[in-house]
């Protein structure tokens, strides 16, 4: 991506050794991604948005709709926290 002209923002997981801060103009960057990126991101990786094994658009729709009523639910659980 970085031959593409674009910049990856990737927070450092420190793993027990010291945090890595982004640059100050990339921080910013990073503060503004969308709640929709988060969100897709999440629906992806926690909720089977990546690996959908249906035939359908109905079921796929389905499918999805399930995964964002699961997220939906896990956001709540975590706003009552």
């Amino acid at each position: 991506c970085r031959e593409l002209g674009h910049v990856p923002l990737i927070d450092h997981n420190p793993r027990g050794g010291e945090k890595e801060h982004f640059e100050p103009a990339d921080e910013v960057r990073y503060r503004e991604r969308t709640v929709a990126e988060r969100t897709n991101a999440r629906l992806k990786d926690e909720f089977g948005g990546r690996n959908i094994m249906v035939k359908g658009h109905a079921k796929v729709m389905s499918h999805l709709m399930f995964g964002l009523l699961a997220l939906g639910a896990d956001q709540l659980m975590r706003l009552r926290r």
